[in-house]
C-alpha cells in the first residue's frame, strides 16, 4: 500500500470520527454553544484543555524551533507549561465562580462599564485571529505534505472541516472532539519518538535517550549533537547564546500570556463546580506533560537526523570532513525520499550553486571556524545549498527521515492536522462568542432571542475561518513565532485586567479601559515596528535584529513591558478618578472570598 493511500485512509478516519461526535453533540441552545451546558468532567475538560492548549506550535512547530536552536528555545517549554501554573492557581476558579459565558462580558460586569466590555472584545478578537493564523499555517504545511497539494489548497480543506464540526456543534461538540484529537496527537507525537529514541539510543523513552549514549558507539547523544553542528559551524546546541533579559521577558511573556488567552480560559466555564476549574487545570497540565517532556528528545534527535543525510560520518561523531549529498542520491535512492517529498511543498530545497553535482549543508555565518573553512577553501564552495529548511517541517519529516514504518507517519499526519484544528476551533468558538454574544446581544442588540443569537455565533464563527485562513496564507513567521506574537498580545491586555479585576476593589472601569488600550497598543505598535505594519512584507521600520531592539528584548517579548504598562496605567488612573460603586466592591470580595470564610473568626 502507498504512503499517499495510508495517509489518506488515517486522515480520513480521523475526520470521520470528528465531524461524527460533532453531529452527535450538535448545541441546541447558547448554553450548550458557548460552555457545553456546564456539563463537562474535570478529567474530559483537563484532555479537552490540552487538545484545545497543544496546537500546531506545540505538535509541529516547537520542536522545530529547538532542534535548530536547542537551549536556547527551551523557553518556550518553560513558558507555556508555567502559564497553566498561573491559570490554575490564580484565575480560572474565580472566573468560574464568576459564573459568565466569555472573558469580555467578565470584563463588562467586574468594570461596570460596556466601553470596557467592547474593548475586551477588540482585545480577544486581535489576540485570537493572531493566533489561528499560527494553526491555519499549519493545517497548510500538513496537508501539502501527506494530501500531496499546494499549501494554499491544504488551508482550504482544513477551513472546511473546522466549519464543519466547529459551526455545527459549538463548546458541546469542539470539546468532545478535542477529547478524541487529544488522543490522537498523544500517539501520533509519542510512537515516532519512541522509535527514533530506540534507533539512536536504545531507549524507549525519549526523554532518557535524549541523555543516553549512541548505539553506534558514538558517545553521549547530546555531546556528539554539541560536536556535529559546531563543526558545521553553527553555534553549540546545549550552550547559551541569547540575551538573559529577552530570554526571562519571553519565558514570563509566555506564561501570563497563556493565563490570558481567551480561547484557554472559557473552557473553564464549561465545568459543573468552582473546584472542577481547579482540577481541570492539574489534570489539563498532565496531559500537556505527556508531550512537552517529549519534545526536547523530539527536537534534537530530529536534528540530528537532518545533519546525518548530509553527513553520513554524524552518527559515529566523527570529525567533519564534508557535509553533502549527491544530485544522484537524492533524485535516486530510497533513504532520500524524504527530500523529494517536501521539495514539492516548497518547504525544504536546494540548489547546487558550485557545480559540482554535491549540496553542501554548513553554516556560511560561521565559516570561519576549523576545520570548515579548510574544507571550504579546499573545494571552492560558495554557499550552504540546502538554501530552505523550513522549522515546521521537522516533527513531520523526522518519521520520514529515519526511515520508520509508513503507518507511523500517516499517524503523524493526523496528529499534526488533530493539534491544529483542535486549537482553531477553540479559537474560533472564542471570536464567536465575543462576537455574537458580547458585541451584538450585549451592545447592540440586547433583545435578540436565544435563536438568533445561536444563528449569529455560528454566522460569526464562519466569518472567522474565512478571515483566518485568508490571513493564514501568508503568515508573519513560523507557526510558533507568530503563536508566541499572540501571547504576547494576550500578555499586554486581557491578564492585567483580569488579575486587577479579581484582585483589586480599587481598580474602576476608567483604569481598566486606558490599561487595555495603553497595553495593547504599546505592544501592537512594537511588534509591527519590527515584525512589519498588517503583516506586509517589507513595511517595517526597523529590522528585527537584536541589535535593533530596545534593550535587546525581542518583540515576542515586549508583551511583559506592555502588561507593566497596562498595570501601571490602570493604577494611576483609578487612583485619580472616584472609587468603583460598592456593590461592585462586594461583587470582588464575593468572587475572591469563599462564602462563610470569616465565620470562623468572628466567633
Amino acid at each position: 500500500m502507498s504512503q499517499f493511500t495510508l495517509n489518506l485512509i488515517f486522515i480520513g478516519l480521523s475526520f470521520a470520527i470528528y465531524i461524527g461526535i460533532a453531529i452527535w453533540a450538535r448545541a441546541g441552545s447558547t448554553a450548550e454553544f458557548y460552555a457545553a451546558n456546564r456539563g463537562v468532567s474535570p478529567v474530559m475538560n483537563g484532555m479537552a484543555t490540552a487538545a484545545d492548549w497543544m496546537s500546531a506550535a506545540s505538535f509541529i512547530s516547537m520542536a522545530g524551533l529547538i532542534a535548530f536552536t536547542g537551549f536556547d528555545n527551551s523557553t518556550y517549554l518553560m513558558g507555556w507549561t508555567g502559564g497553566y501554573v498561573l491559570l490554575a492557581m490564580l484565575l480560572a476558579p474565580y472566573l468560574r465562580k464568576f459564573g459568565k459565558f466569555t472573558v469580555p462580558e467578565f470584563i463588562g460586569d467586574r468594570f461596570y462599564s460596556q466601553t470596557a466590555r467592547i474593548i475586551g472584545v477588540v482585545c480577544l478578537l486581535v489576540i485570537s485571529i493572531t493566533y489561528v493564523i499560527g494553526q491555519m499555517t499549519g493545517v497548510g504545511v500538513t496537508f501539502s505534505r501527506y494530501l500531496e497539494v499546494s499549501n494554499s489548497t491544504g488551508l482550504w480543506i482544513g477551513a472546511a472541516l473546522v466549519f464543519c464540526y466547529a459551526v455545527l456543534g459549538g463548546m458541546k461538540g469542539i470539546t468532545y472532539t478535542q477529547v478524541a484529537q487529544y488522543v490522537v496527537l498523544i500517539i501520533a507525537y509519542t510512537i515516532p519518538a519512541v522509535f527514533i529514541a530506540m534507533q539512536l539510543t536504545g531507549h524507549v523513552l525519549p526523554q532518557t535517550g535524549l541523555f543516553g549514549t549512541l548505539n553506534d558507539g558514538g558517545g553521549k547523544f547530546l555531546t556528539t549533537l554539541d560536536q556535529v553542528v559546531t563543526d558545521l559551524g553553527f553555534t553549540s546546541y546545549t550552550g547559551h547564546h541569547k540575551s538573559t533579559l529577552d530570554m526571562v521577558l519571553f519565558t514570563l511573556a509566555l506564561m501570563i500570556g497563556t493565563a490570558g488567552l481567551p480561547h484557554v480560559i472559557i473552557r473553564f466555564f464549561t465545568v459543573p463546580k468552582v473546584s472542577d476549574a481547579r482540577k481541570s487545570a492539574g489534570w489539563a497540565l498532565v496531559f500537556i506533560a505527556l508531550l512537552y517532556t517529549v519534545a526536547p528528545a523530539v527536537g534534537a534527535m530530529s536534528r540530528f537526523n537532518l545533519t546525518a543525510t548530509m553527513w553520513p560520518g554524524a552518527h559515529s561523531g566523527e570529525t567533519f570532513s564534508q557535509s553533502a549529498v549527491s544530485l544522484d542520491a537524492i533524485q535516486n535512492d530510497a533513504d532520500k525520499q524524504w527530500m523529494r517529498n517536501w521539495q514539492v511543498t516548497g518547504l525544504l530545497n536546494w540548489e547546487d550553486k558550485n557545480g559540482d553535482g554535491l549540496i553542501q549543508y554548513y553554516n556560511e555565518a560561521g565559516a570561519a571556524n576549523e576545520p570548515l573553512a579548510a574544507v571550504i577553501a579546499e573545494q571552492g564552495l560558495v554557499g550552504n545549498e540546502l538554501t530552505t529548511v523550513n522549522n515546521d517541517i521537522m516533527v513531520l519529516a523526522n518519521p520520514e527521515i529515519a526511515n520508520l514504518p509508513g503507518w507511523v507517519i500517516a499517524i503523524v499526519a493526523a496528529g499534526g492536522l488533530a493539534a491544529a484544528l483542535s486549537t482553531a476551533a477553540g479559537l474560533l468558538l472564542a471570536i464567536s462568542g465575543a462576537v455574537s454574544h458580547d458585541l451584538i446581544k450585549g451592545a447592540i442588540n440586547p433583545g435578540i432571542s436565544e435563536k438568533g443569537e445561536l444563528f449569529a455565533a455560528r454566522v460569526s464563527m464562519a466569518v472567522s475561518i474565512l478571515v483566518a485562513t485568508i490571513l493564514g496564507l501568508n503568515p508573519p513567521g513560523f507557526a510558533a513565532q507568530t503563536v508566541a506574537l499572540a501571547f504576547g498580545l494576550a500578555a499586554s491586555s486581557i491578564f492585567p485586567v483580569l488579575m486587577m479585576g479579581i484582585f483589586s476593589k480599587r481598580i474602576n472601569k476608567q483604569g481598566a479601559i486606558w490599561g487595555m488600550l495603553a497595553g495593547i497598543i504599546s505592544t501592537l505598535v512594537y511588534i509591527f515596528t519590527y515584525k512589519g505594519w498588517f503583516f506586509i512584507a517589507d513595511t517595517n521600520l526597523l529590522a528585527d535584529t537584536a541589535a535593533n531592539w530596545l534593550f535587546g528584548i525581542s518583540p515576542a517579548s515586549f508583551g511583559v513591558v506592555g502588561a507593566l504598562i497596562n498595570f501601571g496605567v490602570a493604577y494611576v488612573v483609578s487612583n485619580a478618578t472616584e472609587e468603583p460603586p460598592v456593590e461592585v466592591q462586594e461583587l470582588v470580595e464575593s468572587i475572591r472570598v469563599p462564602r462563610g470564610a470569616g465565620d470562623a473568626v468572628a466567633h
